[in-house]
């Protein structure tokens, strides 16, 4: 890592290994806008790391409307057009599954030792790694709108409000993030997180309104899809994007995402603290 504002402070103030550098809130994410400068070079050097979140959204969308869509709607577009939110929304919290792996990795390379040694905040590593993340949910969301208009999905909203739907859920992801990077904390074994992970995410994904309606399925299944935050989400991008309730799931994913940072991103900076 060669950015400017960390060399000069690599320069300047240089501390001992291990010892806390206490700094302010405006100077921790000035340090995390810094350090998520780096995980966009990555992008750009290795842009292979875009397919877990380019080819398997595309994928999964393919294989439910056109495999599925006939028997749980009765007609694939129609099918499209409810799932192509939803799948959105999934294919957010699976893309953050790659945060925690790559700072697991560099944990395991020893990239954070430098870290420690540099007059940085001590959160700022994994705000950089999660801020970093924008970019790869950007072209994620792009690829994935492309290919679903050429399947045949159409906004029945406006441009404002689909923007809306967009950046809320690259919001909730940022939020999502905090549970990834609390797992590449604790698990040692970069090969064994992935595993790890899925035992949370898929709950999360699979067990929600994303695929089917609510009301199609078993009562003790509906009671947690009913306040499961990814059906919520995915509630509140439909609604955005071909209309519908927002108020009431609008809210419920916003609550939900302050809860999610409330809840992990402590439980992630405690975990760094103690791996490193």
């Amino acid at each position: 890592m060669s950015t400017p504002t960390v060399e000069r402070a690599e320069q300047t103030a240089p501390r001992p290994h291990g010892t806390p550098h206490r700094v302010g809130p405006l100077r921790t994410m000035r340090h995390g806008l810094t350090l998520a400068g780096r995980s966009v070079l990555k992008i750009r050097k290795s842009p292979e790391g875009l397919l877990d979140v380019t080819l398997q959204p595309i994928l999964f969308l393919a294989m439910f409307v056109y495999l599925l869509g006939g028997a749980i709607a009765g007609d694939t577009g129609e099918y499209l057009q409810r799932t192509l939110p939803g799948v959105m929304a999934m294919n957010m919290v699976f893309g953050s599954l790659g945060t925690g792996m790559q700072l697991n990795n560099d944990i395991t390379k020893g990239v954070f030792d430098r870290f420690r040694s540099l007059p940085v905040a001590r959160s700022a590593p994994l705000i950089g790694a999660v801020l970093g993340d924008v970019v790869r949910y950007v072209v994620s969301i792009a690829v994935l709108l492309i290919v679903a208009t050429l399947m045949g999905f159409r906004i029945e909203t406006n441009v404002v409000s689909a923007a809306a739907a967009i950046v809320l859920v690259i919001g909730f992801a940022l939020c999502v993030c905090w549970i990834s990077v609390m797992l590449g904390m604790l698990v040692r074994s970069q090969q064994a997180l992935p595993g790890v992970a899925m035992s949370f995410m898929f709950p999360l994904t699979m067990g929600s309104n994303v695929f089917a309606p609510t009301d199609t399925m078993p009562g003790w299944l509906q009671a947690w899809v009913s306040v499961n935050p990814v059906s919520k989400l995915a509630d509140a991008a439909r609604g955005l994007m071909i209309g519908g309730p927002v108020a009431g799931p609008l809210s419920a994913t916003l609550v939900w995402m302050v809860a999610l940072v409330v809840v992990f991103f402590p439980l992630a900076l405690w975990a760094y603290r103690s791996r490193v």
